[in-house]
């Protein structure tokens, strides 16, 4: 099973209920949350511990109770620390469909630039009205739909009336520019990280120098394209460490590290654990 990707298109939820729960801890494959995108919103409540972000080349940090809603199309990523958290994906659009008065609404938000994107700490009604969200979707309570449709349509309506988004603004259009390149190198990551690559292969993606690209990379998700591409490498080693029998010099080859030492000292570095160690660990 593959966890990992860096432009998900995963269906959310079923086609009449577009809206999908992930739970998080230290034994899931993506408990580190490697930089990726998708076309739905998504909201994050953090249970325990903090969680550190970054959206679009800025850093949030989460801790018990906080929530974060995450607009679509945007870069993100981010390290647990002692955490479980709660993921809710949700296709916005076709939750309000555009012929609704609601549906108008945000659509004239949106076309100024705005983007339905921010932080609502803990004790906030925000952050009440989605935590009872999550709770609705944990349960499955008879009529749960009901109250997860009524619980978000609060929480939009909690969001507009307090301005919890991202107002358009000049330098909001200016990441928009810039992430998107960012999204060609991981795109091409995603599809190739078990082949040889190099700088200049992924800034030719980006259509930028080189140069140019690890500064505007590194912006966005804290790291240059190499350091990244191992990073990358070495989360799809962890994912199939916990869920192969495949021994560690055959998964090494698969995620493109062509020596087992260098790949083992990488491991370590990034996991403070052997492959070996990290396997009987997280086996479960």
């Amino acid at each position: 099973m593959r966890y990992l990707a860096s432009h998900e298109r995963a269906v959310r939820g079923t086609f009449d209920f577009p809206i999908e729960l992930y739970y998080v801890d230290k034994h899931h494959p993506r408990y580190e949350m490697p930089f990726h995108w998708h076309m739905e919103h998504e909201l994050i409540l953090v249970l325990q511990g903090a969680l550190h972000l970054s959206i679009n080349g800025e850093a949030c940090t989460l801790h018990e109770g906080d929530c974060l809603l995450i607009a679509d199309g945007s870069i993100h990523g981010g390290t647990p620390q002692d955490c479980i958290y709660e993921c809710v994906v949700l296709d916005l659009e076709r939750f309000l469909p555009m012929a609704s008065k609601c549906g108008q609404r945000l659509a004239q938000i949106r076309s100024n630039g705005a983007r339905l994107e921010g932080r609502f700490p803990a004790g906030t009604r925000a952050a009440e009205l989605t935590s009872r969200l999550f709770e609705a979707m944990e349960t499955e309570a008879s009529g749960y739909e009901f109250t997860t449709t009524g619980l978000l349509w609060q929480l939009l309506g909690e969001i507009m009336a307090r301005h919890l988004y991202r107002a358009g603004t000049a330098n909001v259009l200016r990441q928009e520019r810039r992430t998107q390149a960012v999204k060609k190198v991981l795109q091409r990551i995603r599809a190739d990280y078990s082949e040889p690559l190099t700088l200049d292969d992924l800034a030719g993606e980006a259509g930028l120098a080189p140069r140019y690209l690890c500064r505007l990379f590194r912006q966005v998700t804290g790291r240059t394209p190499i350091d990244y591409l191992n990073y990358y490498r070495i989360e799809c080693a962890a994912e199939l460490l916990c869920t192969t029998p495949d021994n560690v010099t055959d998964i090494a080859l698969q995620c493109g590290f062509g020596d087992v030492s260098y790949f083992s000292r990488v491991f370590r570095h990034l996991k403070e654990q052997s492959p070996g160690e990290y396997r009987r660990a997280h086996r479960t």
